[in-house]
């Protein structure tokens, strides 16, 4: 299987930087899409640090929307990693800004496969998709890959959480409909930390970034299931590999830790740094989410959502790093490539 083509799509992102990593280190040969072809230099530099198969790289500017191209992209590739995904820094004020190329990006690559008889698409989608839109709470209830998010929820859902849900939904549909051999894996990743290989990183890594630079004043009362970025990557490739993998979707988690776990973790590994440790109670961190509407979504994480991560561990043999190491990793990048102030 190694010295396959794989497509794939967002190489510029967090994720989809380390996953051309794994990929080209596996000895796949990697197509990786971009938006600007300005950013192929930056990108091609730092990947290269990584890996001593850069030659095995090729780079294709491609926007989600475009049908024609994914269908040219996608001639004579064995595989498609769709990792790109719209994730803006601030909410659009319609929020088919992002729901519309989420839904026809997915499309328009699962049309260009099918066409050009691609084996395999894994798609990255969330773990928003599995726990959310419960308006009625059950905190008893574990989540797990059988389980959707509820779009028509009223008050447990985000616009960026409901993008990548239809998105995910519109997938599966088209491929039930799908008389071809496609077969289509997806991989829902919780909160993604690890190390960051340059300034342009997930949104994620805010996590830690903030706390390292005293951006709280105190902490909110929140958590996430949280995965190394590394973690997913090989994930991902897991998915395209296995042939248990196709038709199923995967949790892509190792641990959940709250905001104070976190800070903590930092605390034992920099101790010279004044990193917040107190607690917010809920009811101020409520009142400061009035004033401040991007902070909204972070009131969805004041509940703990319990969520079964073990069916990738036990189908595919995916051994994830810790969260804890995920957190350090993060926090050593960020200092290093001087993102945090000293």
């Amino acid at each position: 299987m190694k010295n396959s083509k794989v497509l794939l799509t967002g190489i510029t992102g967090f994720l989809g930087s380390h996953t051309a990593v794994k990929l080209l280190n596996e000895g796949y040969e990697v197509i990786g899409t971009l938006r600007s072809e300005n950013r192929i230099p930056s990108i091609k530099k730092i990947i290269a640090e990584h890996t001593a198969n850069i030659d095995k790289l090729s780079f294709a500017v491609a926007d989600l929307d475009q049908d024609d191209v994914w269908r040219e992209l996608s001639k004579g590739v064995d595989f498609i990693q769709h990792v790109a995904s719209p994730f803006p820094s601030t909410l659009p004020k319609n929020e088919d800004e992002l729901i519309r190329p989420a839904k026809n990006g997915i499309l328009n690559i699962l049309r260009a496969a099918t066409h050009n008889h691609v084996k395999r698409v894994v798609m990255t989608s969330s773990l928003s998709t599995i726990a959310y839109g419960n308006d009625e709470w059950d905190e008893d209830k574990v989540f797990n890959e059988n389980d959707w998010t509820n779009i028509d929820s009223l008050k447990d859902i985000t616009p960026y959480y409901k993008s990548k849900t239809i998105a995910e939904r519109v997938a599966w549909d088209y491929m039930k409909s799908n008389l071809s051999d496609l077969e289509l894996v997806t991989v829902c990743p919780g909160a993604i930390l690890g190390p960051v290989l340059e300034e342009d990183f997930g949104n994620s890594a805010n996590i830690v970034i903030a706390l390292l630079n005293k951006s709280y004043p105190a902490l909110p009362k929140i958590g996430f299931d949280l995965v190394d970025v590394r973690s997913v990557a090989d994930l991902l490739i897991k998915a395209m590999e296995h042939p248990k993998a196709a038709g199923n979707r995967y949790i892509a988690a190792s641990a959940y830790l709250t905001l104070k776990d976190v800070s903590a973790i930092l605390q034992e590994c920099y101790p010279e740094r004044k990193i917040p440790s107190r607690e917010f109670p809920n009811f101020i961190t409520r009142i400061i989410a009035e004033f401040r509407p991007e902070l909204k979504p972070v009131l969805l994480e004041m509940k703990r959502r319990k969520t079964d991560l073990t069916k990738a561990i036990k189908e595919l043999n995916w051994d994830p790093i810790s969260g804890r190491n995920a957190v350090i990793a993060c926090a050593e990048s960020v200092i290093k490539l001087k993102i945090v102030k000293q």
